[in-house]
């Protein structure tokens, strides 16, 4: 079963409102079977609407309209879908005591609340519990179209209590299972050579996904059929295939960013961390701290961006800068000592660099990042190198800090040898 998704507003097409509805849809239909095989975003135009709708029509069994369903005059959904549907607007009492019950002592009703209660007249109309435009589910030739509210927290709830649900009710679907993989050491080139034998042996109820990030890759298998047992059993055996291949190199089978798998695994050993940071900026902190119970595990940050700070903060010595500058081996490794001390924390991690796109030099160019990660008596280094422009380089140098304690912690009764990665 296939579906897509039109979203609809200036705003989304100029950048001024972000369009998050559409990853979330996506996710909740392939979780009941139904796969999105296109999201379209258009103008407040009725004709760019109309198209939209009518290519769609040609391809999808259903459609998931979200926007314009406002109180304004540029919102303009409702009109565009009677002329589509050849029908016309209604007046709903059900819908006005809805919006009435919504805005009691809140917001005083004036004729552009009221005139929300026009509702197409041939449709199915299903009231909005958490706000006032409502919602309309036509079918025409085994298609469903279904136009909801665009504001998130709205269209969220009207999909989990009432699209959702009727949807699993009227469609037969084949059963979608993912399984991820996240990958270290490799470029995504070089991962993709190794595994290409077992790439091209895969099942062809089976399909593989690359999916890079700065020094991680992950890799999705997506199961697709009717049976989930014989499904499940089929990615189970890939999945032991897979292993065997990478080995130590796959770091999380539970799609989890790199910062929870850390916090996990602090709080499982009952350990607590800081970080120290420069060119990074408090990335590696924010990262570690956006995830829920932190406290239990981070105790702070020092971004020490100038040499003043390294030194009177951290207590990085005069000598080492002057020697090798703050773009080393060795300062890094004072800095991560110095957080340690300072925060009175079991590990930290440390970073000092040349983002971009300025500052390098021949001997130390731009997208040069040197990373340290202490626990305990042991230090560890890394030096991260190539240019992938300011935001990546600091990126690269986060989840390279992290994975980098993350083995650290993991393998404490064995050395960890520096390590390179491209």
């Amino acid at each position: 079963m296939f579906a897509e998704i039109i979203t609809i507003g200036d705003e989304l097409l100029i950048g001024q409102v972000i369009d998050t509805n559409s990853a979330w849809m996506g996710r909740e239909l392939n979780m009941i079977g139904i796969e999105v095989v296109r999201i379209t975003s258009v103008r407040d135009r009725s004709l760019e609407i109309t198209d939209a709708i009518d290519t769609a029509m040609k391809r999808v069994d259903i459609i998931l309209v979200t926007g314009g369903l406002g109180p304004t005059k540029d919102d303009i959904t409702k009109q565009t879908l009677c002329e589509y549907f050849h029908t016309e607007l209604v007046f709903s009492e059900k819908v006005f005591e809805n919006i009435k019950r919504l805005l009691s002592g809140r917001i005083p009703m004036n004729k552009l609340n009221k005139g929300q209660a026009l509702v197409p007249k041939d449709c199915l109309v299903i009231n909005n519990r958490v706000g006032s435009a409502s919602i309309s589910w036509f079918e025409r030739d085994s298609k469903i179209l279904v136009s909801m509210p665009g504001v998130p927290q709205e269209m969220k709830t009207v999909m989990t209590e009432e699209i959702i649900p009727r949807l699993r009710e009227k469609f037969d679907v084949d059963v979608i299972i993912h399984k991820t993989f996240a990958v270290k050491n490799y470029p995504e080139s070089v991962l993709a050579e190794k595994l290409e034998l077992w790439e091209k042996a895969l099942p062809d109820c089976i399909k593989l996904a690359y999916l890079p990030k700065p020094s991680i890759v992950r890799l999705r298998l997506t199961g697709r059929g009717a049976d989930k047992k014989i499904l499940n059993a089929v990615i189970l055996q890939e999945a032991e295939k897979l292993s065997e291949i990478l080995g130590e190199d796959i770091f999380d089978e539970f799609d989890l960013p790199i910062e929870a798998l850390v916090g996990n695994l602090l709080k499982d050993k009952g350990l607590s961390i800081a970080t120290a940071e420069s060119c990074t900026g408090g990335t590696i902190a924010s990262r570690l701290t956006s995830i829920a119970g932190c406290s239990e595990y981070f105790k702070g940050s020092v971004v020490a961006y100038s040499n003043e700070v390294k030194m009177n903060l951290l207590g990085v010595s005069a000598e080492t800068l002057n020697a090798h500058g703050a773009v080393s081996k060795e300062t890094v490794v004072e800095m991560a000592k110095g957080a340690m001390k300072a925060l009175k924390t079991d590990c930290a991690v440390a970073t000092s660099g040349i983002a971009g796109p300025g500052g390098g030099s021949i001997d130390k160019p731009v997208g040069i990042v040197w990373i340290a990660a202490t626990y305990q008596n042991k230090i560890v280094t890394l030096k991260q190198e190539t240019d992938k422009g300011r935001e990546l380089n600091i990126k690269r140098a986060c989840n390279n800090a992290l994975l980098l304690i993350q083995k650290l912690i993991k393998e404490e009764n064995s050395p960890l040898k520096k390590r390179i990665i491209l």
